[in-house]
């Protein structure tokens, strides 16, 4: 009798480059930055000049790379990114969003652990984020961030001062994403791809359960179904291989 095998711990012995202090580290990471924004662009998760993606530098972990203010998403370089101080000076690079700085500085500052922050005002997820409601375990997919991710309660305009950007740092604990009430999402991760999958993976399921709510009462999973669900599929891991198709192309346009 062939035994069975578990299809997500197979597909989860694909596993993310160990990286070191090196300047091919810090190319690699600004490539998958790079990669990420041209990836949100395209998926239409971005609004003009809003939103932010950003990742810590390998080799000066007290400093990250994010988007030069106003640049566009589609045509977005490695060259193009700016290095930032955790203490607001750019080190290299254009000006940046005043957000860009105080939302990711103090989530990066507050959290060792995570190395790319994407922020952003996508539709569903806006919508969503006016309701001032946690996500449901409506479907296997949303179990990866249901009880994963937090609503930051304070309802927000324009975060440009660090003691809100602290605040959603507070509310965001040690999560993996957050909905930031009358503003937007956020996810964060370990790597760039996993980052950006648990961003895609919350304006998804805000639309699937807007979507849901709208033709009637979404029946939800029972808890234990759900957390056995994000035990295989809510994996840093998993999160970052859950990205790999979806960034691949645009990664091969800047190599």
């Amino acid at each position: 009798m062939t035994e069975s095998v578990n299809p997500f711990k197979f597909q989860a012995s694909r596993v993310p480059p160990p990286l070191g202090a090196t300047e091919e580290a810090r190319r690699y990471v600004k490539v998958r930055l790079a990669a990420a924004f041209r990836l949100v662009g395209a998926l239409g998760l971005n609004t003009g000049v809003a939103g932010h993606l950003s990742v810590r530098d390998p080799i000066l972990s007290a400093h990250f790379w994010v988007n030069a203010f106003g640049l566009p998403y589609a045509s977005m370089r490695p060259e193009d990114l700016t290095l930032v101080r955790h203490s607001g000076e750019v080190v290299q690079g254009s000006p940046i969003n005043a957000a860009a700085f105080a939302i990711h500085a103090e989530i990066h500052r507050a959290r060792p652990d995570v190395h790319c922050v994407v922020h952003g005002h996508p539709v569903y997820g806006t919508a969503w984020a006016a309701l001032g409601r946690r996500l449901l375990p409506i479907n296997q997919d949303v179990c990866a961030v249901s009880e994963d991710h937090v609503l930051h309660g304070e309802a927000s305009g324009l975060v440009v001062g660090l003691d809100e950007g602290r605040r959603i740092a507070q509310s965001l604990g040690n999560h993996k994403a957050a909905i930031l009430l009358n503003h937007g999402l956020l996810a964060v991760g370990q790597t760039v791809d996993e980052a950006v999958w648990w961003f895609v993976l919350m304006e998804r399921s805000c639309q699937i359960q807007l979507l849901a709510e709208a033709a009637g009462v979404p029946r939800v999973l029972p808890a234990d179904v759900a957390r056995g669900i994000a035990k295989e599929i809510g994996t840093p891991v998993f999160g970052w291989f859950q990205c790999q198709p979806l960034i691949a192309p645009y990664v091969a346009q800047l190599q």
